[in-house]
């Protein structure tokens, strides 16, 4: 099993979500986080002065998936994400030893 989880733009997360129902993956975790990289926030203006904002808002998306999956979803969620402009977001996977359904008690694959 691996977990996938992808930083994207707030705007962008219908269309990530509508790419991967498309391609039967149904469940992920969501959470609204603040961040910087490259860009290193950006400028505001507000009553005519101008201000650094250092903390851009991003969406922090968790999926685990088959690993033989891994390929197809990173591909759908680039797509699916993608504006050309900075700030896009990043991609990263790491490897999930076990998983267990609280309600169940099911273990695996099957957990998820």
């Amino acid at each position: 099993m691996k977990k996938i989880e992808a930083i994207i733009k707030p705007f962008k997360l219908d269309d990530v979500k509508t790419a991967l129902n498309q391609i039967g993956i149904a469940g992920m975790t969501i959470t609204e986080v603040k961040g910087f990289g490259r860009q290193r926030g950006h400028k505001e203006v507000y009553r005519g002065t101008e201000y650094q904002v250092d903390l851009v808002p991003k969406l922090h998306l968790a999926i685990v998936v088959d690993g033989a999956l891994v390929g197809q979803v990173i591909d759908t969620i680039r797509q699916a994400a993608h504006t050309g402009k900075i700030g896009d977001g990043k991609i990263f996977v790491t490897s999930v030893e076990q998983a267990v359904r609280i309600r169940t008690g099911e273990t695996g694959m099957e957990a998820v």
